[in-house]
């Protein structure tokens, strides 16, 4: 079934249209000749921007609060998730997938994100990581296993950094011991998202240390796989609700048919899914930054001061200019970074662009958002607190401020140089 037709039968969808998912293109149908704005959507990627964004507004909305106070994901999200097609967005059909394209992926990203962080970074994190990572470099067999439960109830996990292994992650400890014709997988990895509900891991183990990082080794492995364990769950600042352990390997064996890619190629798999996952994180800040920005924006409409709306002071009115130009230029970034990828033309640069800027207007609108609303903006009866709170991830995982403007600037070196 169709994300579309999925989101139908849940009974919340108005989409304008109907057609599969699967015959969504890349870019948008235009009239011949005529250039076409990025924030132009084709009817299918326009009827799943407005199923998500209603999806999240009815059902995922009312749960929040309660998720963020108790650090744990509500069940009902992720039966959701699944019941609408959204953890196996692009996933191609003979899999059981959406059949979707990358770029619609990252709407449905955004869209989740405007409501929840949390829950957008569950989507992210799956598809384009664990997802993604599968389809592209997973064998036959690896692939019939694996991304059919996509659809149904395996949520995945990319376990690649370490306590001494973040921003310089090829430095790992994490080992993978060749015993027949089996590995043993020995360390821990830290800071893995969706540990607590993923079924299966995707794990970087060096397998020949003499080697350096060409040693580095993709393996997927299952939670149940004797000698793996969960630590304690990170008690986090902000996206709370969103599952994050140290994931512990004690003699954990699997099989050499478990190996993604090929022996001694995990650092490059690691390097080009992360680019992409960048305009997922991307995604993510922008979604939050609007998100935040319609509460104050709304909040400034309402609230009266000195006989006049917020609003109409003018300079309320400059700061809130401001600040929408901002959310706009990370639109277009995160928006073109994905249509780049989608076309398979270059987009390192402007993925670390994207997912730069877009991390920096979160916590920035997130702060100005706060200042608008004055003392109820500091509490949490209102939700505005909580997008700072969630924010400032966004400018640490999947590559920090300082490693994305590293990128950047290392590829206009090359640039200039040639």
């Amino acid at each position: 079934m169709s994300l579309a037709s999925r989101l139908t039968k849940s009974g919340v969808s108005h989409c304008p249209t109907t057609r599969l998912m699967s015959t969504l293109k890349p870019g948008v149908a235009t009239t011949a000749n005529k250039p076409t704005p990025l924030t132009m959507f084709s009817d299918e990627e326009l009827a799943m921007r407005e199923a998500v964004s209603k999806l999240s507004r009815e059902k995922f909305a009312p749960m929040v609060r309660d998720m963020d106070e108790k650090s744990k994901m509500h069940p009902d999200v992720v039966r959701t998730l699944f019941e609408n097609g959204l953890m196996n967005i692009s996933v191609d059909p003979k899999y059981d997938g959406a059949g979707a394209t990358y770029f619609a992926t990252i709407l449905a990203i955004e869209e989740l994100a405007k409501v929840d962080p949390s829950i957008s970074v569950m989507v992210d994190v799956h598809n384009t990581l664990f997802a993604e990572t599968l389809a592209v470099y997973g064998s036959e067999d690896q692939r019939q296993k694996y991304l059919p439960r996509c659809a149904v109830d395996l949520i995945g996990a990319f376990a690649l950094s370490e306590t001494e292994a973040g921003s310089d992650a090829f430095s790992l400890k994490t080992s993978a011991r060749r015993d027949g014709d089996s590995f043993v997988i020995n360390g821990a990895k830290c800071w893995i998202t969706n540990s607590e509900q993923a079924g299966t891991f995707i794990v970087f183990a060096n397998a020949d240390f003499s080697i350096g990082y060409k040693g580095i080794t993709a393996f997927l492995v299952d939670k149940d796989t004797p000698g793996l364990s969960l630590g304690r769950p990170e008690n986090k600042l902000g996206i709370r609700a969103s599952s994050t352990c140290p994931v512990i390997f004690e003699d954990v064996r699997v099989p050499s048919s478990n190996i993604i890619g090929e022996f001694g190629k995990g650092y490059k798999i690691a390097i080009e899914t992360l680019n992409e996952g960048r305009i997922g994180i991307g995604a993510q800040m922008l979604g939050l930054a609007q998100g935040v920005f319609e509460h104050a924006v709304k909040y400034t409409l309402e609230r009266t001061a000195f006989k006049q709306k917020i609003f109409d002071f003018q300079g309320m009115q400059h700061q809130i200019a401001e600040i929408a130009t901002k959310i706009e230029t990370a639109r277009l970034l995160v928006y073109n970074a994905a249509r780049l990828r989608e076309a398979g033309l270059p987009y390192v640069k402007e993925a670390a662009m994207a997912k730069y800027h877009a991390g920096e207007v979160a916590v920035l609108t997130s702060n100005k958002a706060i200042e608008w609303m004055g003392g109820v903006g500091f509490t949490r009866d209102y939700p505005v607190e909580k997008y700072l709170r969630d924010s400032k991830i966004g400018q640490i995982y999947e590559g920090t401020s300082n490693i994305q403007l590293n990128t950047i600037a290392k590829i206009i070196k090359v640039e200039f140089s040639s």
